[in-house]
């Protein structure tokens, strides 16, 4: 007897650890936000880049002790978060979301862990406008994010907007003069204008309340459920108030924060009355929005091709054929705009000015958005064209040169009569083909605030459309830019037939 217990004695023993071996680890919640331009919610660590800091960080933090699971952070586009929680890339979004009754027939919204409103910026010198009603009796325009709260009192109100994908650059032009007042959540305003000396709050905080909450799936009620009661205990203990505090977003608006069975007012008017979303998102209220951001992406395109073309061909007959430092310089040139991505216009449109304030240059140094864009996306593709230039050019055999010299052309002759004509030949093919791609490029643009075709679509697909609705819209602008291209395919067959290139 003693024997039989000393074995099962020994056997209970070693089964402890294989019994706890056994348990599978604990799988980490994956949370999506986006740092870019993301305070005081999430942004990098200036101290150490390798780091997220923010509030949201913080509460990220907290919840994963109240929930006893690891919770990891996740990069994505803030305008795809809703797209990327519907396809499973991630458990939830918490990056400052406003609770809205289109988002709520769409996710499974937790309560809510901030209140906010809304507030209007001017500069400090402005003495006409302190409200809404004053931006539309002067007929200006306001800058604030697209898809937002504040974006949709703006178009309730009948004012017109500049639309903006970043919360840094509305502040940047309002310093600038180019808009004469911003609107946006209060938390987002006092994080980047209360510091600044050329801006001021208007007197008070716009509109009613709104909601600020985690988006679930609605297939995880569960995940949901623990979540809003992690949230609630936060609350209770007062850690929420702690992290709101240190980071400067506590105000009297949190109190309204209180354990409660519906935490979404039906007469809110900052969320319950925002505009139900739209079913009647047809082809000709679309197709005309669309419309005008096609025709100013061929503006653009068109411009900015011709001034590639006008630069490519004298950096490659520099590079080429200039006496030096000439070809040098064309050589810097191109490795400078082939190395810098397109994201110069940025530069272009925000750095020049602040350059120009900086040597006392006042506006000199000012561009518009449209300018700024084709000089931006001209400069980089000037490069490219050179390069293709110079290798059409290279390609003609010396005797080309050699027989045009023996009929007495002087070297310009021989060159604009012999030499390029043939080198065209050559060039149109991948010229055709970096024109096509600037049809496609000049989507960038849309960070300037220019609407183009494709900002035209994503201000669409957030507005209310539901999912086979954004599925055609998207459709409609993939057509339209493939209607762009094709002309230019076709013109290109039908120089290279004439110029006996074709070789089918």
């Amino acid at each position: 007897m003693s024997r039989r217990l000393l074995f099962l004695t020994f056997a209970a023993l070693a089964a402890v650890p294989g019994a706890a071996a056994a348990q599978p680890p604990v799988r980490p919640l994956v949370w999506a936000a986006d740092a870019e331009g993301g305070e005081p919610y999430v942004f990098r660590d200036p101290n150490d880049p390798d780091r997220h800091i923010g509030s949201e960080v913080e509460l990220a933090a907290a919840l994963a002790k109240e929930l006893g699971r690891p919770i990891e952070f996740k990069q994505y586009d803030f305008k795809n978060l809703f797209v990327g929680l519907d396809r499973g890339d991630f458990d939830f979004a918490m990056n400052g979301l406003e609770v809205t009754p289109d988002r709520q027939e769409k996710v499974r919204f937790s309560r809510p862990y901030y209140v906010y409103k809304l507030q209007l910026v001017v500069r400090a010198a402005e003495e006409h406008i302190r409200t809404l009603a004053d931006c539309r009796a002067a007929g200006v325009k306001v800058g604030t994010l697209e898809g937002t709260a504040a974006a949709r009192l703006l178009d309730r109100m009948g004012i017109d907007k500049v639309v903006y994908d970043s919360q840094v650059t509305p502040y940047q032009d309002l310093e600038l003069g180019r808009v004469p007042a911003v609107l946006m959540d209060l938390p987002i305003a006092l994080y980047y204008a209360r510091g600044r000396p050329a801006l001021k709050f208007t007197e008070r905080p716009v509109g009613g309340k709104g909601y600020y909450a985690i988006a679930f799936r609605r297939t995880d009620e569960s995940l949901a459920a623990e979540c809003d009661a992690a949230l609630d205990r936060l609350l209770k203990s007062g850690d929420l108030r702690r992290i709101y505090c240190k980071w400067g977003l506590w105000n009297e608006g949190q109190d309204e924060l209180t354990p409660a069975d519906s935490w979404y007012e039906e007469d809110d008017e900052v969320t319950a009355n925002q505009p139900r979303p739209r079913e009647d998102w047809t082809f000709d209220r679309y197709f005309p929005l669309l419309a005008r951001g096609a025709w100013l992406t061929v503006r653009i395109t068109l411009a900015a091709m011709a001034l590639a073309v006008l630069l490519g061909l004298p950096v490659a007959l520099a590079r080429l054929y200039g006496p030096a430092p000439l070809p040098w310089l064309a050589v810097a040139y191109v490795e400078f705009f082939r190395g810098v991505p397109v994201l110069l216009l940025y530069l272009l449109y925000y750095g020049l000015p602040s350059v120009g304030q900086y040597l006392g240059l006042g506006t000199a140094l000012e561009l518009g958005p449209l300018t700024a864009a084709i000089l931006g996306l001209g400069l980089n593709y000037a490069a490219y064209e050179a390069e293709i230039y110079r290798a059409g050019i290279r390609s003609i055999p010396p005797g080309q040169w050699e027989a045009a010299a023996a009929l007495g052309m002087s070297p310009a002759l021989r060159f604009r009569r012999v030499i390029l004509p043939q080198a065209l030949r050559l060039i149109l093919p991948p010229s055709t083909g970096d024109f096509v791609a600037l049809f496609k490029d000049t989507s960038i643009v849309s960070g300037i605030t220019l609407v183009e075709l494709s900002k035209s679509y994503q201000i669409l697909s957030t507005s209310g459309a539901d999912y086979a609705q954004i599925a055609e819209i998207g459709a409609v602008t993939a057509t339209l830019y493939l209607l762009m291209s094709l002309p230019l395919g076709y013109l290109s067959r039908q120089l290279e037939k004439r110029w006996g290139q074709d070789e089918n």
